[in-house]
């Protein structure tokens, strides 16, 4: 029955969704077809194609079906529309949900020229939105994490799932797509490893996991996973009630749920266990190094963010030992804070892009640039009526 119910969901997102038949549709799935034959991930493609699919749906509002119409003006009146917009809840669009849904289009149009569909490129001086990315908010401590995941009942089947989710997540770091991905082969206890399939870039990594971990996947995979399954069993981890996968939702609301019952009152789910891993491990002398292969942070920005961390680990360490400075009973404070503080603006970026990618998904187009503009004060006061007296004397 829910199976069915998700079917029809999908059916009334997939029309919802339904283009018109131009050239900006047809042009849009031959882009699609061929950036995926160049190995562009499944996630990458989807998000591509739902931001181009919102500007064609904006643009054919407009009469604007064809590529050769449109022109750099025009998308920056699209861009200027992003801006003003307003979310049910009152909120503007952030400045990385406007970036998410303008990258895109300078690829597409990228492509259309190079494709030679049109003459020029109308979104190569298209100027993206600056994104600052802020330290992470939200820290759990020790106790916190120890408190939340003593939350669930392991008594029950699901409580048993729950506990092992919750200890997979602190020891390895892994992100949330990837725990949902993780398959019962993946987890080898005996060797304390974890392997992460098809992770961010389309990379497979190998993390630790602690013995603590290793043993509740062991109970998990012995006592608690056989119940939950239905039919053909694919080898996933964990799963739902009804033998299903676990869905981001879903996941996001087991996580939530617990950590609202072990009064906590933070922002964040899934993500909050990788950045107490990291943070945790960090503060107890773990070089980011390492670190940034548990987190499998592979970008340039990143590995400079590092580097800078790093200076500040030699530099304490020069004032702690080198005979000029040994003296001084007092050693800089800074240092661990730029570490913390390095540490968080990496993990806060990748909260800024998963929320971001699901506000994308979950925003249907016509709620998304249908919605009027919100209305501006009127900070210039009522207008004076003009003295009809004078203008009878003038005249």
């Amino acid at each position: 029955m829910r199976r069915a119910q998700r079917k029809n969901a999908a059916g009334l997102r997939s029309r919802r969704w339904q283009l018109p038949a131009n050239g900006l549709s047809r042009a849009l799935r031959d882009f699609i077809d061929a950036t995926g034959a160049k190995g562009l991930s499944p996630r990458t493609l989807q998000h591509r194609q739902r931001a181009i699919k919102r500007f064609i749906l904006w643009g054919d509002e407009r009469g604007l079906n064809d590529p050769r119409e449109i022109t750099l003006p025009i998308l920056e009146r699209y861009q200027r529309h992003l801006y003003h917009y307003r979310k049910p809840n009152g909120e503007p669009l952030s400045f990385s949900s406007q970036y998410t849904e303008l990258a895109p289009l300078k690829a597409f149009f990228r492509w259309l020229t190079r494709e030679h569909h049109i003459l020029y490129n109308p979104a190569s001086e298209l100027e993206l939105p600056k994104v600052v990315h802020n330290l992470a908010r939200y820290v759990l401590s020790v106790a916190d994490v120890e408190r939340i995941i003593a939350m669930p009942d392991t008594v029950t089947l699901l409580g048993l799932r729950d506990r092992t989710i919750l200890e997979v997540l602190y020891s390895s770091a892994i992100r949330r797509s990837e725990l949902m991905r993780l398959l019962i082969y993946d987890v080898d206890t005996k060797r304390g490893s974890l392997l992460v399939r098809n992770g961010k870039g389309a990379k497979d990594r190998i993390v630790p996991l602690g013995e603590r971990a290793c043993g509740w996947v062991d109970r998990y995979r012995r006592d608690g996973r056989d119940p939950f399954i239905s039919g053909r069993d694919e080898g996933i981890m964990f799963l739902t009630s009804q033998g299903d996968a676990l869905t981001d939702d879903h996941l996001t609301g087991i996580v939530k749920e617990h950590i609202q019952n072990a009064g906590i009152t933070m922002r964040g789910a899934c993500h909050l266990f990788r950045h107490a891993c990291a943070t945790h491990m960090l503060d107890n002398g773990a070089d980011t190094r390492f670190i940034q292969a548990l987190l499998g942070h592979a970008s340039l920005e990143s590995t400079q963010i590092y580097t800078h961390v790093a200076l500040n680990k030699l530099k304490a360490v020069h004032e702690a030992t080198h005979p000029a400075t040994c003296h001084r009973n007092t050693t800089s404070n800074t240092t661990p804070n730029a570490q913390r503080d390095a540490l968080l603006t990496v993990l806060a970026r990748e909260v800024e892009e998963e929320e971001t990618e699901t506000e994308s998904d979950t925003t249907p187009p016509q709620q998304f640039y249908r919605r009027p503009y919100a209305p501006r004060p009127n900070r210039r006061g009522p207008r004076k009526k003009k003295d009809e007296s004078n203008e009878d004397v003038k005249a």
